[in-house]
Parts: structure tokens; sequence; C-alpha cells
């Protein structure tokens, strides 16, 4: 499989998209139980076919993107597939008031390639874009992902209490670390808030690390172009709100991610992956790393 990735690297981004378009639409129409689960979230959202069916073919297209961005040649840069970057002075600004920043990076567009843009254009005045970065079970994914990971600009820890602790320090000492907000987490880690139409079991370490630090905190999406015309990155200041208050509840600090998260699926629904189970119970897990925040 890591020769297979190493190969599919070499095929031009903009065909490689558009065959992941075309998979994406043959998965849709092999697969029902994918296919109800994608339309019961979108509609639970309240959009129309017209807004979510293009992320139907945008699943295929994340899943295309994928050896390219795990497995292309060392030194490789991604910067020129950004075409543009919107919101960029407030984020330059937040960075040199070394004050740490938090980016919400939510399962929209291309967040794999958000890491590796951001991490790559800031790292000379800034250092690497750290993460917290759990590896995968399988071991040929586990490999491929890491080496995915060891690339200029970025910086991994993993998800345990140490790793926590390492990821308040860099925010601390005025670092910047982009977190995917909108999975599951462990039961004991979350609470229930409001999310595109129903509960969702929500995490409560983002917000206690913005509490707790201080930090700065951006929305952020990449957004994919049509035609494999390359990339959009954007920021918007999330400042302000109950997720940045220290007397804020965890529930309210959670509904206030949310909303700002929801907003930004809206704003382009058919890059979003309606298929997660976003709503579904949490599971026990043993360690609890929110307990380092």
């Amino acid at each position: 499989m890591i020769a297979l990735f190493r190969l599919l690297a070499r095929v031009p981004l903009p065909l490689m998209h558009a065959l992941g378009r075309a998979l994406g639409w043959l998965v849709w129409w092999l697969a029902p139980g994918y296919r109800r689960r994608f339309r019961a979230n979108a509609q639970a959202a309240g959009l129309s076919p017209a807004q979510w069916r293009p992320a139907i073919g945008a699943a295929g297209a994340m899943a295309a993107e994928l050896p390219w961005l795990w497995a292309r040649p060392a030194g490789e840069s991604v910067l020129p597939k950004v075409l543009r970057w919107e919101g960029l002075e407030a984020f330059e600004a937040a960075l040199a008031e070394r004050r740490g920043v938090i980016m919400i990076v939510p399962h929209l567009g291309s967040w794999e390639m958000y890491g590796q843009a951001v991490g790559e254009r800031f790292l000379k005045d800034h250092g690497p874009l750290t993460a917290l970065f759990r590896p995968a079970r399988k071991k040929w994914m586990a490999d491929l992902v890491a080496g995915s990971r060891d690339r200029p600009g970025l910086r991994t820890l993993p998800t345990t209490v140490k790793g926590v602790r390492g990821l308040m320090r860099t925010l601390k000492e005025g670092g910047y670390t982009g977190i995917l907000p909108d999975q599951v987490p462990p039961k004991g880690q979350g609470v229930w808030a409001p999310f595109l139409g129903r509960p969702a079991y929500t995490m409560t370490l983002l917000p206690r690390l913005a509490q707790t630090t201080g930090a700065r905190v951006f929305l952020g999406v990449c957004e994919r172009l049509p035609r494999g015309r390359g990339y959009v990155i954007r920021f918007e200041p999330f400042d302000g709100t109950a997720l940045n208050d220290p007397k804020a509840t965890p529930e309210a600090a959670a509904a206030a991610m949310n909303e700002g998260i929801e907003r930004l699926i809206r704003s382009l629904p058919g890059q979003y992956v309606w298929d997660y189970a976003r709503h579904k119970e949490p599971r026990e897990e043993m360690e609890v790393a929110e307990g380092a925040a």
C-alpha cells in the first residue's frame, strides 16, 4: 500500500481529484448504509440536496489527494497549490502577539493541506505547527501517516496527558496549533451541545486550552477549488465568545464552539464530511487526556 501511495503521488493532482470525484459517486451508489447516514446528517442540518450533493464527489476528491499529501517526494512544497490566503493579516498579527493561537479546523475541505501549508508558511518566523496525533491501528497505515506528519513545519504530540501538557506549554510560549473539533471524544472528555440540528457529544479540550492559556482562536478552512485549480486557505478570528471565557460553563463553551463550526460548514456545505456519525454516543476510554487541561 505504501508503494501504491508513492506511485499515485506522482499523478497530477487535478487528475487525481477528477478520479476521486468519480470514486465518491461510485461509493455513494454502492454503499446504502453510507448513503443513508450521509443524507440523514445533511437533512437534519436543514440543507437542500443542491447544497449537499457536491459533497459526494468531494469525499472522493479528499481521498484521492491523500497520496500526494502523504507520500510526495521529500522537499516538495505544498505552497504553490495554495492560490489565495484570506484573513492572513489578522492571523499574522495574532501570531506576532506571542499569546498562542488555536485554529479550529473541522472536517471541511482539505484539512490535511491546511495543516501542511500553514506549518510550512510560518515555520521560519514562528516555528512548526504543533498538533495532537493518534497513530492508526494498522501498521502500514501508521507508517504511511507518520511519514506525512514528518514534514517541515509540522510537529506532533501523542494524544495523552503528556501530549496535552506539551500542547499547553507550546501555546503559553506563543506557539500555534490546529485541532479537529468535530469528532466524538471519549466518554468523560466532552459535553452534549447543539450541532447541525441535533445534540452532539462535543470535546471540552479545545475550550479549556483557550481559557487556560489565553490563546487567540481562529476558525480555519482550506477550500478545494474545482477542476484541480488549487486551494484557498481562510482564517476567521473567533475571540470574544463563551469559548474563550474562563467563567463560562463547559456546555456554554462547547455550544459557542459548535456554533462557529456550523457557520463555517454552512458556508461550504459541498465539502463537509457528512457521512461521519457525529451524533453517536461516546465510547469508553481508559486514558483521559482531558485531565491535563
